[in-house]
């Protein structure tokens, strides 16, 4: 009797946790619905923001994030000159993926890839953030006739040497203990524990006060959020550790912004390194953290506009500038 009792208790307090992660997830979807459209491509549905006309330029946000990241303050920036298109990544955000559906770089890769093609893009540039910079790079090395140029902001283009303090509690090999844990207690420590990681990404620069809502920072209080971010964690890896010995063959114009404050990727190794590895790659370094789309908006549109002229030397007249 007391193990059925012990048993019972226990079922009690797991259901609890998936009742409260359901509350919270449709009170954050709530909050914070979808605004852009949607487009179907082979095993994922992707939600996209698409904003102004002119060249086109497309975004790829990071591990934990979503189109906030870039939408709180570089679409706007750009959006008077050229075609901006940011892109939540499938599982990421409000894009859905096959939930058995792999997640290493060359798939994630295929997915941006078929995107472009289902939009009828014309080689745009593509834009990439931290593990967004690796999948950008994916589809340049595996999908070179995608895209016209690479724009990456604090890539990861190398294997770290270790996981990022901020993602560690992410790491989880197991498929099935990730789900679980999603459903139970990933929201609830989100909720606990969200602010402090939020700030060891920006470190050394302040979290905005508005980045929750304005930046989408609140979908991560989500049981699928959780689940997609250890997924791609775990994955990454696999096929980034070959690529670099692919880089020289990258034959589109390649830019690199990052800020020599970065406290979650090094920028010596990610950032600096590249320059010996692809062929005319053009380094810009700023002082600033890992969140330069949010905390460096300007310095980060620039960086892109200079990267678009770069990648496309007629888009110049055509932005009048």
């Amino acid at each position: 009797m007391m193990i059925v009792g012990v048993l019972a208790v226990l079922a009690g307090i797991v259901g609890g946790l998936v009742l409260f992660s359901l509350w919270t997830a449709s009170r954050v979807e709530k909050a914070l619905p979808p605004r852009g459209k949607f487009v179907d491509v082979p095993g994922a549905r992707i939600h996209y923001l698409d904003s102004g006309a002119g060249p086109a330029i497309v975004m790829v946000h990071g591990l934990g994030g979503q189109s906030g990241n870039f939408a709180y303050g570089v679409v706007e920036k750009l959006a008077d000159k050229f075609r901006v298109i940011v892109i939540d990544r499938p599982g990421a955000g409000y894009s859905t993926r096959e939930s058995d559906a792999s997640a290493p770089l060359g798939k994630q890769a295929k997915f941006v890839a078929d995107f472009i093609r289902a939009l009828g893009l014309e080689k745009p540039l593509l834009v990439g953030h931290s593990l967004g910079g690796a999948i950008s790079l994916a589809v340049a090395l595996d999908f070179p006739e995608a895209v016209g140029g690479l724009a990456l902001v604090a890539p990861l283009t190398h294997v770290p040497p270790h996981v990022p303090e901020p993602f560690r509690p992410l790491e989880i090999e197991s498929s099935l203990l990730r789900w679980i844990l999603a459903w139970t207690v990933g929201v609830p420590m989100g909720i606990l524990r969200g602010r402090k990681i939020v700030k060891m990404i920006f470190a050394p620069e302040a979290v905005p006060a508005d980045f929750a809502t304005r930046g989408g920072g609140l979908l991560t209080l989500r049981p699928s959020h959780f689940y997609t971010v250890s997924t791609d964690l775990v994955a990454a890896d696999a096929d980034l550790a070959g690529m670099p010995a692919r880089y020289g063959s990258i034959g589109v114009p390649v830019g690199i912004l990052y800020g020599t404050n970065d406290e979650v990727l090094d920028y010596c190794q990610n950032g600096e390194a590249m320059t010996k590895e692809v062929p005319g790659l053009r380094l810009k370094l700023v002082e600033g953290g890992h969140m330069l789309p949010v905390t460096r908006p300007e310095a980060t549109a620039e960086f892109i506009r200079e990267e678009a002229r770069r990648a496309n030397p007629g888009v110049s007249m055509a932005i009048g500038k």
